[in-house]
């Protein structure tokens, strides 16, 4: 067996990496302007993260029901699900943000008065306007949508490739639906699923920037707001993109620290 396949490489990219961070961060440090930017980009760090977490967490939730009725014993259930997924990751995430903002989020509005139209006729509850449905809450939806489709197809792949003889054992063994599902089939599938889901929440870090076409105040939203007003366009994004860096190379190193405990847990056991 070569070297390689038994002795990780050193991280020269990581030391590299972490050389080209600290002196941006040094640079940013010593020129006004470069610290004047990186202070009003960094406002929307706490909105980025907000949409990513909330966003992702309601579409691994949703995806994990998608792909528990792809894996369904009704066709009906395959097929619906089949038909959601197809459809949803066949339309791009920017045009999906719009349709949900524009359209989905007005019929949303519509279908609330009319299923509490007798609750507003008694004065317990007032009608509700689509300017009362927030821009950052369509965002959310959208990104939610769009990624459930990506993740229903993961946790279908990983739940799969579960051995179905462990299963068998388990219903032998009389353990019902669920606790076979938590027991069993999710802990050995988890460790398959990980690595592809958590691309997908590195992914949405970096698709979040789209609700800034909402005008939605994340961190490509206030390096766009900034940029227009003192037309320091490459000083802007160079910080946008430094911040979004710091973001996801943290995660992915995260995520990698992860799945080598997780590997090595296995290993001991």
């Amino acid at each position: 067996m070569p070297p390689s396949a038994t002795k990780p490489d050193f991280p020269y990219w990581l030391v590299a990496a972490a050389a080209i961070a600290i002196a941006a961060a040094v640079s940013i440090a010593a020129n006004d302007l470069y610290a004047q930017v990186f202070s009003v980009v960094v406002k929307g760090v706490g909105i980025t993260v907000f949409v990513t977490i909330v966003a992702y967490t309601l579409a691994s939730a949703l995806g994990l029901g998608v792909a528990l009725m792809g894996l369904s014993g009704s066709v009906w259930l395959r097929q619906i699900a089949r038909f959601y997924v197809e459809i949803i990751r066949s339309v791009p995430i920017l045009v999906l943000l719009f349709w949900v903002a524009f359209v989905g989020a007005p019929a949303m509005v519509w279908l609330w008065n009319w299923a509490t139209a007798p609750l507003q006729a008694a004065g317990i509850v007032g009608p509700m306007q689509v300017r009362d449905f927030s821009l950052l809450w369509r965002a959310i939806i959208a990104l939610t949508v769009a990624y459930s489709s990506f993740i229903a197809e993961i946790f279908r792949a990983g739940i799969q490739a579960v051995d179905p003889g462990q299963i068998e054992a388990a219903k032998a063994l009389g353990l019902s639906r669920y606790r076979r599902f938590r027991h069993i089939v999710w802990p050995q599938a988890f460790k398959t699923i990980l690595p592809p889901y958590g691309n997908d929440f590195i992914a949405m870090v970096k698709d979040s920037s789209l609700v800034s076409v909402l005008g939605v105040a994340d961190i490509t939203q206030m390096g766009k707001v900034y940029a227009s007003g003192s037309f320091r366009f490459f000083e802007t994004y160079s910080i946008v993109a430094y911040v979004y860096l710091l973001l996801t190379v943290s995660l992915s190193l995260a995520l990698r620290a992860l799945e080598r405990r997780l590997r090595k847990g296995q290993e001991f056991r």
